[in-house]
């Protein structure tokens, strides 16, 4: 697969806010190359393509599907996988943030949960501590079912609450 400049700019930029995000640079950089691919394409030219390792390509293939952000195609007459990722930025946001729930958020709310019950019975630790740690609890609490409910409201809807931003304080009521 032939890169044109700008192509090589914004998978080189993917590849490096991938690093911000706490992915690594060559998963990010697999994904761009995918996401901007028409065709779905094997290990070997994205090996070529990239000019990384093959085993690396391996790796952040299986991180990538972990993930479900790329899934195997197998083309006619071709005995090797094919991949290729979601065109829309919006199913690609939502796998996303599913995953970070699954990843992040999911067993922080657990722990959390378990701290507050356990410092029910704890006489060691303060008051104002126990409060604090049931205040992330609530506020962690409060995000995951803003996630429920936002996850199932459709494109539309979504884009135009988006969009509102701060307008929406009118609606509300300023305070």
């Amino acid at each position: 697969m032939e890169l044109t400049p700008v192509m090589e700019k914004y998978i080189l930029h993917w590849g490096e806010m991938g690093t911000r995000w706490g992915v690594n640079r060559t998963v990010a950089q697999i994904h761009a190359l995918l996401y901007l691919s028409s065709n779905p394409i094997n290990a070997e030219e994205i090996t070529e393509t990239l000019g990384v390792a093959r085993s690396n390509v391996s790796t952040s293939i299986k991180e990538l599907q972990s993930w479900k952000l790329i899934k195997t195609v197998h083309l006619l007459g071709d005995r090797r996988d094919h991949f290729e990722t979601m065109k829309d930025p919006w199913e690609l946001f939502h796998a996303i943030m599913e995953g970070r729930k699954q990843r992040e958020l999911d067993p922080t709310l657990s722990l959390l949960r378990e701290c507050v019950l356990d410092g029910e019975e704890d006489k060691q630790t303060p008051a104002e501590v126990k409060a604090r740690i049931k205040a992330v609890l609530d506020f962690m609490e409060t995000l995951d079912t803003w996630h429920g409910q936002i996850k199932v409201l459709p494109k539309n809807t979504l884009l135009k609450l988006i969009r509102l931003g701060a307008k929406v304080q009118g609606f509300l009521g300023k305070t």
